[in-house]
Order: structure tokens, then sequence, then C-alpha cells
């Protein structure tokens, strides 16, 4: 491992510990005696996102992250939800297995977790991802978000009497 003080190869590993994702090593330069600390991480597989043109793209997690962003602007939504609900979508999406997702299983996947998180943002998405041609295709999807919540507030009022 190169030092990053001196440029040179020559260091010891003093320390191994795990981290987060990884391995966490604490070094030595044999040369200046300096420390400094390296991450070894696993290189994730290499996803491609077929986009609806046919196009393919290399999957870029930040434009996940900056559209959910946008849909949740002046939401009382944390940062922190935002990384956890990409990093859910992200890690679904390398457990598959698979080298290749569309890019309109992606928008689903997004949908289907802000729908989770915040409908007002849900909506918002929606409005862009789903291109609505007009007003009441917007409110036929506010009608269906309307209706799904209520049937799930019917579905945890029976779990409760069933307890």
């Amino acid at each position: 491992m190169q030092c990053p003080f001196c440029a040179s190869l020559n260091s010891k590993v003093i320390d191994t510990r795990s981290a987060e994702g990884g391995i966490r090593r604490r070094r030595e330069c044999e040369d200046c005696g300096r420390r400094f600390t390296t991450y070894e991480r696993v290189a994730p597989l290499r996803l491609m996102v077929i986009k609806q043109d046919g196009r393919r793209e290399s999957f870029d997690r930040d434009k996940i992250v900056r559209g959910i962003q946008i849909a949740c602007a002046k939401r009382p939504i944390e940062t922190e939800s935002i990384e956890e609900l990409v990093s859910g979508i992200e890690s679904e999406l390398y457990h598959r297995g698979s080298r290749e997702v569309t890019s309109r299983e992606i928008g689903e996947m997004v949908m289907h977790n802000l729908r989770r998180l915040d409908e007002v943002a849900y909506i918002r998405f929606a409005t862009i991802y789903r291109r609505f041609a007009d007003v009441e295709d917007l409110a036929d999807e506010i009608e269906n978000l309307m209706e799904r919540r209520q049937r799930e507030a019917v579905l945890k009022a029976q779990m409760r009497l069933d307890i």
C-alpha cells in the first residue's frame, strides 16, 4: 500500500478491524513512520440500467436520490429516511443477482417505497415518472392512493380485532 505522505510502498498493518461494509486497516509507513488508514470493501457488481429507448447506462444511485429529494422537497422527511429508502432499493437490485434492470422497474420500486414514506412525495414523483396526460389521470392516481389507504386501514382494524 502506498503511503499518502511519502509515496513509499513499504508499510505494515498495525491494526485490523471490521468496518461498515468491509475491513478497516491501520497502517504505518516503514520509511517515514507516519500512520494512515485504509479500507477494503467488496467491489459491487456493475449494474446496467436499460432505459425506455433501449439504451444502457451504468446504475447511478445518485439519480434516484436526486429524484426522491425533489419529490420530498419542503416535506417533513429526514435525509436519513431518503438514504434508507435508496439503500433498500439498491440492496434489493443487487441481491437479485441480475446485471441488468429496467428503468421502469427502478421507478416502480421508488414509487412503492415513497408511497409508504410520504403520500405527497409519492404523488409528486408519480406526476413526473408516469407523465400523466392530463389532470384526470392525476386525479385517478390520487383516488387510487386514497382507496389503497382506506383498504389498509380496514385491514389494520381487522388485525387488531383478531388479536
